[in-house]
C-alpha cells in the first residue's frame, strides 16, 4: 500500500511538472522625462495616475528614472520586458516621450539578444527568476502605443529651453535621438504613434504641430537626420503628417514599423499626464483598454 502511494505520488508530480506553464498577457507602461514611479515597483503608477485606472490587461508600470542617460537606465526596461514578456507570456506595450526612445533603442540593440524565460515573479529590484532555465531570442511583444513619442527628439533639447544638466535632455536632442540607435530596427513590432498638437507655449521653437514639448515630426514617426515641420490638414502652410505609413505631404517617410494611428486634428490634447492620465495619454489609454486584452 506504501509503495503505491509512493507510486501515486510521483505520477503527480511528473505530472505537474510536465504541465505548461500558465500564459498571461500584460500591459507595460513605459514613462518619459522626470520619471516619478518608483523604481522596481511595478505597480507605482505615480508619473501616469491612479494606480485603479483602467489601462489594458494586468497592466505594469516600468519605471525608470526619466533624466539619466537612455544607455544607463536601459536595463531596467529589459528587466521588465524579461519579467513579463517571454516564455509564454506575451505584452502589449504603452510609451511616453522619452519612454519611445528608451524602447525604441531597447528593441534595435538588445532586440535580438538571448533571453531567459523569466518567471513573471518581480523582486523588489525588479528583477524576476528563470522559469526552467531554457532561453528565447528577444521578447513577446504584441505593438507598442506611442504617446507623444519622442524618438525623433525635441528642439527644446536643442535650445536648452530643458535643463541641460540633465543628461537625458542630452539624448533629446534631435540629432542626437535620431542617431541613438536604428529606428527602423523594431524586430517587426509595430509602433502605433498618437500625436497630440494643442501647443502653444513653444510654437516659436517647436517646427509645425506640436503638443508643447514635441512636435509632428516626432510623434509621428517621421524618418531623417533632423525635424522638419509638419502638421494638420486644415494648416495651408505647412506640410501634412499623414495618416498610418503613408509618406507625408512634401514626401518625407516614416521609419520602418511606425504607423500614425491618431493625428490630433483638433488641436485638443497636450503633453502632459497632469496626474490624471491626461493629454495625449489618454487616447493611447482609451485605445490600450479597448486592444490590451
Amino acid at each position: 500500500m506504501i509503495k503505491l502511494y509512493r507510486s501515486l505520488v510521483a505520477l503527480f508530480v511528473v505530472a505537474a511538472t510536465a504541465l505548461p506553464a500558465y500564459a498571461a498577457n500584460y500591459t507595460l507602461w513605459v514613462n518619459g522625462r522626470t520619471g516619478g514611479g518608483q523604481i522596481g515597483n511595478y505597480n507605482s503608477f505615480t508619473y501616469w495616475g491612479p494606480a485603479t485606472t483602467a489601462a489594458g490587461v494586468n497592466k505594469k508600470a516600468v519605471n525608470w528614472d526619466g533624466r539619466s542617460n537612455v544607455s544607463s537606465q536601459n536595463y531596467l526596461i529589459r528587466d521588465a520586458l524579461d519579467c513579463f514578456c517571454t516564455g509564454t507570456n506575451w505584452c502589449y506595450i504603452a510609451a511616453h516621450s522619452a519612454g519611445d526612445l528608451m524602447m525604441g533603442y531597447t528593441l534595435a540593440n538588445y532586440g535580438g539578444s538571448t533571453r531567459y524565460k523569466k518567471n513573471a515573479s518581480p523582486n523588489a529590484a525588479g528583477q524576476c527568476g528563470n522559469s526552467d532555465g531554457s532561453t528565447q531570442v528577444g521578447w513577446n511583444i504584441k505593438w507598442v502605443n506611442v504617446a507623444s513619442g519622442a524618438g525623433g527628439g525635441s528642439e527644446l533639447s536643442d535650445v536648452g529651453s530643458w535643463t541641460t544638466s540633465e543628461p537625458l535632455v542630452k539624448d533629446l536632442k534631435t540629432t542626437t535621438a535620431r542617431a541613438l540607435y536604428n529606428h527602423n530596427s523594431t524586430r517587426n513590432v509595430w509602433f502605433y504613434m498618437f500625436a497630440g498638437a494643442s501647443g502653444t507655449l513653444y510654437s516659436g521653437i517647436l517646427p509645425g504641430q506640436d503638443d508643447e514639448a514635441v512636435a509632428y515630426h516626432s510623434t509621428g514617426g517621421v524618418s531623417g537626420s533632423g525635424g522638419q515641420g509638419l502638421c494638420n490638414p486644415s494648416d495651408w502652410f505647412c506640410n501634412d503628417l499623414n495618416m498610418g505609413t503613408a509618406a507625408n505631404e512634401g514626401g518625407s517617410t516614416k521609419w520602418s514599423y511606425h504607423s500614425v494611428k491618431f493625428r490630433d486634428n483638433n488641436e485638443s490634447y497636450n503633453h502632459y499626464a497632469n496626474g490624471n492620465w491626461g493629454g495625449i495619454i489618454s487616447v493611447v489609454r482609451a485605445d490600450t483598454v479597448t486592444n490590451a486584452q
